[in-house]
């Protein structure tokens, strides 16, 4: 057995870093076990927040970002604590990285870090059986799901088994596991997938300065950089080189000290190469402040951009699908994670916690065009709707502003002919008689 100690104190001055411990892991390891306590944790109102993330000789081998003074994890062959990935001990050098994601103003933060190693013959392993890639429902379709959850793989209290319970619990097509800062939950998760339900996965790059979801990401990706430094344009530009979305989430949220990096921070990406940006995080009236987001994307598609919205529930507890949160509603070709992706990327979704809208715009001809399409000639917009509750309203908004609205509790439709002079874009919303959102279209726009 082999141990190691580190103690350290740390100020304000040392938030926001990324403080490496190297330790040596002999040829006969066969267990890991690292504990990092800290003092004080609660600060007046607010916490301080320090996690772990360990890296092996190889790379990435995992990241705990959960809350609480005391963080353990333990690494064997076959098991590991949820956030890192069993297997293996490499020989050679270990990085154990305290992230310091926030020190409170005043009293300074001391922590220790007790590594410990057990040496001895190593432990039969049986082969990991291959996780089942997510079977695809054929044909296309309107597909509901939710593309921002989380796991005990990082701050949620529940496993992976239990979401994707609550998920089918809630008749959903499908559901993205994105955990903050580690894909080590993602080989379950696949492997829960059928005909029924879509089991896909990704990340969500936890930074200190803002957090974006990567879907369809199934390795790791460093999420340690800074605004500035082109690092954030690097990875939303490989990520969509390898078919994934990088998604700005909840980029109004509350940020520091009470949700830290959660406010959207890097001006580079304002929203620079960032195609899609998440409008509805969770409960409308939520903390995640989702009307500055909706007048965010407004004023970015005003200004030319031709961003795509989506909804996460950003999900942590079973309950939370009872709290009426928004979910994507998506046409796609089939119900893979790959046609899902591509008909987000294309912004063929609406955003609903319960309204079913349908939006589109055809010509004399016949031609029709939907939601993300661009029209370039007259053409009269169509929108159907039912499942709206007495004393909402739906309303149609021309770049941003007031067309027309009307009462919606009956199910109906209407129409209009318009031409590509009158406006770039036109949604349709869905809000509630005290205000707050229960559905929004993707765009349809018009060439000028």
């Amino acid at each position: 057995m082999k141990h190691q100690l580190y103690e350290g104190v740390l100020t304000a001055r040392d938030a926001k870093r990324h403080i490496p411990h190297p330790f040596t892991v002999p040829e006969d390891a066969v267990r890991l076990t690292l504990t990092l306590r800290f003092s004080p944790y609660q600060v007046h109102n607010a916490t301080n927040m320090l996690t772990l993330t360990l890296f092996d000789p190889a790379g990435f081998r995992g990241a705990g970002h959960r809350g609480g003074d005391e963080h353990t994890v333990q690494i064997g062959p076959a098991t590991a604590t949820p956030g890192y990935e069993p297997g293996p001990l490499p020989p050679g050098e270990w990085i154990a990285q305290i992230d310091t994601h926030m020190i409170m103003p005043g009293e300074p933060v001391r922590y220790t870090l007790f590594v410990e190693i057990e040496q001895g013959a190593p432990e039969p392993v049986s082969a990991p059986a291959s996780p089942r890639r997510p079977v695809a429902r054929q044909g296309p379709g309107w597909f509901r799901g939710d593309l921002h959850s989380h796991t005990d793989h990082s701050d949620a209290n529940r496993s992976v088994a239990e979401l994707v319970q609550a998920a089918r619990t809630a008749g959903l097509d499908f559901i993205f596991l994105t955990d903050h800062n580690t894909v080590s939950g993602l080989a379950e998760m696949q492997s829960m997938g059928d005909e029924r339900l879509l089991a896909a996965g990704g990340i969500e790059l936890t930074t200190f300065w803002g957090h974006a979801l990567v879907l369809g990401a199934h390795t790791w990706v460093d999420w340690r950089f800074r605004p500035g430094a082109g690092d954030i344009t690097r990875i939303a530009v490989e990520a969509a080189a390898h078919g994934q979305l990088f998604i700005i989430a909840h980029p109004q949220s509350l940020g520091d000290p009470y949700c830290t990096g959660c406010i959207w921070r890097y001006p580079e990406m304002m929203p620079g190469v960032a195609q899609l940006v998440e409008v509805w995080n969770g409960p409308w009236a939520g903390d995640s402040n989702n009307e500055p987001a909706l007048a965010l994307w407004y004023d970015w598609l005003n200004q030319g951009l031709r961003l795509v919205a989506t909804a996460g529930t950003d999900t942590h507890g079973n309950d939370d699908y009872a709290q009426r949160p928004g979910f994507s509603i998506v046409y796609a070709d089939e119900l893979s994670e790959e046609a899902i992706l591509r008909a987000v990327r294309a912004g063929h979704l609406y955003l609903s916690a319960g309204p079913t809208l349908h939006f589109s715009a055809q010509n004399d001809a016949g031609r029709s065009w939907t939601l993300g399409d661009e029209v370039d000639q007259p053409a009269t917009l169509t929108v159907s709707w039912r499942d709206c509750p007495p004393g909402a309203e739906a309303r149609l908004l021309a770049n941003g502003r007031l067309w027309t609205a009307w009462p919606c509790e009956a199910p109906g439709e209407r129409r209009w002919p318009v031409t590509p002079a009158l406006a770039d874009w036109y949604v349709v919303e869905v809000r509630a008689d005290n205000g707050e959102l229960l559905a929004l279209t993707n765009p349809i726009f018009f060439a000028s």
